[in-house]
């Protein structure tokens, strides 16, 4: 128990740091952003209770918000896709259920289940992120194809760190 909240929390750790060193210096165009500190809280078990989940997405996004020079739109769509992520879980459940203390990863549950699972979290994420960045539907299509191309790329990343995780 001990060990696998302290290895969520190097990890939480990890992604941020990627993000804020790295990943925040990429833009192409202005069309692709790759937000991969999402996935923290995709790694969060699903035994974990509301309230916490929410906390620890609020905390990640005002980190990433605080080093990034955006007013809280990282926040916000953290803590929506967070609040988000139980339904998702509900919606796509296999049919045994969630295992007790099983990660919720690409390992424990396959490629279909977790490319799914991960789609639904960061559309969500992103929707409500580039949405609150623009603040208005004029240029709505081009919100839309920043929405999609970032997700790709999101999702892209995540994959690849999850192969990575599985590897291990």
């Amino acid at each position: 128990m001990i060990n696998s909240a302290l290895r969520l929390i190097l990890s939480g750790i990890l992604l941020i740091f990627f993000q804020i060193l790295i990943l925040n210096n990429i833009q192409f165009s202005g069309y692709v952003n790759p937000y991969v500190y999402i996935m923290i809280i995709m790694m969060i078990p699903s035994t974990t209770p509301a309230w916490l989940l929410l906390i620890i997405s609020f905390f990640t996004g005002l980190i990433i918000d605080l080093f990034s020079g955006s007013p809280g739109m990282h926040t916000g769509a953290t803590v929506l896709a967070a609040f988000s992520r139980p339904l998702v879980l509900r919606l796509i459940a296999p049919r045994d259920g969630y295992e007790s203390g099983s990660d919720l990863s690409l390992a424990v549950y396959g490629l279909r289940w977790f490319f799914i699972y991960a789609s639904a979290i960061v559309l969500i994420h992103h929707t409500a992120l580039f949405f609150l960045e623009v603040f208005r539907f004029e240029g709505f299509f081009r919100t839309i194809l920043r929405i999609l191309v970032s997700s790709a790329f999101t999702l892209g990343f995540i994959l690849l760190l999850e192969y990575y995780r599985k590897g291990k």
